[in-house]
C-alpha cells in the first residue's frame, strides 16, 4: 500500500504513537507532557463507524510532514446548528418503535449524553413535504372554494410531528427549528393543484397571513419556529408538492405582504430567502438587491443537487450583512457509503461551514426500509438517517454519521476559526462556546494521509485513512 507522505514522516519523526498506525504502548515522556487530542473516525469501508480512536497528544518538537494549521485569532461565522429534516413521514416512521425503542432513539439523536449525536437544528415542512404519507395544507377546501380569512386553518395533520417536536423539545430545548412549505393551499395557486403553478397575486396577503397564523400556533403549543423560507425548491414545479416562485415573485411577496405581516404582528421568526441549488446565486442576489425586501430578510438558503457550495461565499461577498443557511442534501437508495461519506462530509459539512453557513443540514430524519412514507409522486429513493426495520430495531445509514461528525462535538453557539487545507485533506475547524477547539477533517484520498494538526506553536502528529471522516477535538 503507498501512503502519501510516509518517507517524510519516517524522515521527520521517529516515533508516532498513540494513533490506529501504531501501538499504544509507544507513548513518549514528550507526548505525556503534551495536551490531549481526542480523536473520533468513521471510514469510508464501514470498518469503523464514528468510534473513538486512541488520543493523540501534541508536542513541542517539529517535522517535515504535512501541516493542518488553525488559527483562532481569525474567526468567521457562528454556527447555529446540524441536522436533518424532520418529515412527517419521518415521524410516521418513528413512532412505530416500541414505547421503550422510540425513547432510546430520541434521545441517541436529540441528547447530550455520552452515546447521543446532540442534534441542534431541524428543518419542518408547513404543510405535507414530498416525504409525507399524503399531501395537505392547512387549509383545504372543496374545489372551487376559497377562505380568505383562514377562517378552516388548523394544524390537525400535523398532530403527530408537533407532539414529536415537543418531546424533542422536552430533551433539547435550545434547539432550533426552519419551516418551509412546499405549497400553499391549492386554491391560492393559479392551477389549482398541489403540483407545480404559482401563487395567485391576490392572495399574496392571504399566504402571508397563512405563515403569521402558523407561527402563532406553533408557539401556542410551545415551539418557537426561529426561521421561515417562502418555499422550498421554488424553481423545481416537478415535485408533488410543490410550487414555482421565481424571484421576482418571491421579492414582491416578502417586501410587500410577508414582511409587513410579520412586523405588525411582532412576529420575530427570521424570512430566509431561496432554500434551493446553488446553481442559481443570482435568485438571492436578486431579491437582495431590492432595498424594500432586504430590510425584511435575515439570510438565504441553500442545497447542492446543482451548482457548487462557493455559490454561498458569492452571495455572502455581495450581501456580508445577511446569513446563510444550508438546509437540504439527500442521500439515496442508489448511493454507496464510501461516496455519500465522502462527498457530503467534504461539501455539505466542511464545505458549507467554510463558505459561512450557519447551518448544515441533510434531507429527512428517518424512512422505512422501503423507502417510504412518501406522497404520489415524490421522491421514491430518499433514504433517511436511520431506516426503522420493525418495531424493536433500527439502522443507523450514512446520513447519521456525516451528520454526527458534526454535532455531537459542535454545539450552537460554536465560531468557525481558521484552518488550512492540502491537496487530499478538506478541513474545517470551531470553537466550542466551552472553549474547546474541533477540527473537521475528510480525506479525499484512497490512502492514508498523514499530517500535524498545528495550534498555538506546538504540534499533534496524526494519520487518517483513506476515504474516511475524521474529529479532532483538544
Amino acid at each position: 500500500m503507498k501512503f502519501h507522505n510516509l518517507y517524510s514522516f519516517f524522515k521527520g519523526t521517529a516515533l508516532l504513537c498513540g494513533v490506529v498506525l501504531f501501538p499504544l504502548s509507544c507513548t513518549t515522556v514528550a507526548q505525556k507532557n503534551g495536551d490531549e487530542v481526542e480523536y473520533w473516525l468513521t471510514k469510508g469501508d464501514e470498518n469503523i463507524k464514528l468510534q473513538p480512536q486512541a488520543p493523540i497528544r501534541f508536542v513541542n518538537t517539529s517535522n517535515t510532514l504535512q501541516n493542518i494549521e488553525i488559527d483562532d485569532t481569525q474567526k468567521f461565522q457562528y454556527v447555529e446548528g446540524f441536522g436533518y429534516t424532520l418529515t412527517g413521514g419521518s415521524v410516521e416512521v418513528i413512532n412505530r418503535l416500541s414505547p421503550g425503542k422510540r425513547k432510546a432513539l430520541l434521545n441517541e439523536l436529540f441528547g447530550s449524553g455520552k452515546h447521543s449525536i446532540s442534534i441542534s437544528y431541524l428543518r419542518v415542512s408547513i404543510g405535507a413535504s414530498d416525504l409525507d404519507g399524503e399531501v395537505f395544507s392547512y387549509d383545504d377546501l372543496p374545489e372551487g372554494q376559497t377562505d380568505v380569512s383562514l377562517s378552516k386553518f388548523s394544524l390537525a395533520k400535523d398532530k403527530a410531528l408537533i407532539a414529536m417536536l415537543k418531546e424533542i423539545l422536552a430533551i433539547n430545548p435550545k434547539i432550533k427549528i426552519i419551516a418551509a412549505p412546499w405549497s400553499p393551499p391549492v386554491w391560492m395557486k393559479d392551477n389549482g393543484k398541489s403540483k407545480g403553478g404559482s401563487l395567485k397575486p391576490e392572495f399574496y396577503e392571504t399566504y402571508a397571513r397563512y405563515f403569521v397564523k402558523y407561527i402563532k400556533e406553533m408557539q401556542n403549543e410551545g415551539i418557537v419556529i426561529d426561521a421561515v423560507t417562502p418555499q422550498n425548491e421554488p424553481l423545481h414545479p416537478g415535485n408533488n408538492p410543490s410550487m414555482y416562485m421565481p424571484s421576482y415573485q418571491q421579492r414582491d411577496f416578502i417586501k410587500g405582504h410577508l414582511g409587513p405581516a410579520f412586523k405588525n404582528n411582532k412576529i420575530k421568526t427570521k424570512i430566509v430567502i431561496y432554500d434551493h441549488n446553488c446553481n442559481k446565486p443570482e435568485y438571492a442576489l436578486d431579491i437582495l438587491k431590492d432595498p424594500e425586501a432586504y430590510q425584511y430578510i435575515d439570510g438565504s438558503a441553500f442545497h447542492l443537487y446543482e451548482g457548487d457550495i462557493s455559490a454561498l461565499s458569492t452571495v455572502h461577498d455581495a450581501f456580508p450583512d445577511k446569513n446563510l443557511y444550508f438546509t437540504e442534501q439527500w442521500t439515496g437508495s442508489k448511493g454507496t457509503f464510501n461516496e455519500d461519506l465522502n462527498w457530503h462530509t467534504k461539501n455539505v459539512i466542511i464545505g458549507s461551514m467554510r463558505n459561512w453557513s450557519k447551518t448544515a443540514l441533510e434531507w429527512n430524519l428517518a424512512n422505512d426500509s422501503k423507502y417510504t412514507p412518501h406522497t404520489e409522486g415524490g421522491c421514491t429513493e430518499c433514504k433517511g438517517a436511520i431506516t426503522i426495520s420493525d418495531s424493536e430495531s433500527f439502522t443507523r445509514n450514512v446520513a447519521y454519521y456525516i451528520v454526527a461528525h458534526a454535532s455531537k462535538f459542535i454545539p450552537s453557539g460554536s465560531q468557525r476559526i481558521a484552518s488550512t487545507q492540502t491537496q487530499y485533506l478538506s478541513t474545517a475547524a470551531f470553537r466550542t462556546p466551552n472553549g474547546k477547539t474541533v477540527l473537521i477533517v475528510q480525506n479525499d484520498s484512497k490512502e492514508i494521509e498523514i499530517f500535524n494538526i498545528k495550534f498555538a506553536g506546538k504540534i499533534a502528529t496524526v494519520n487518517i485513512p483513506g476515504q474516511s471522516a475524521a474529529t479532532y477535538i483538544f
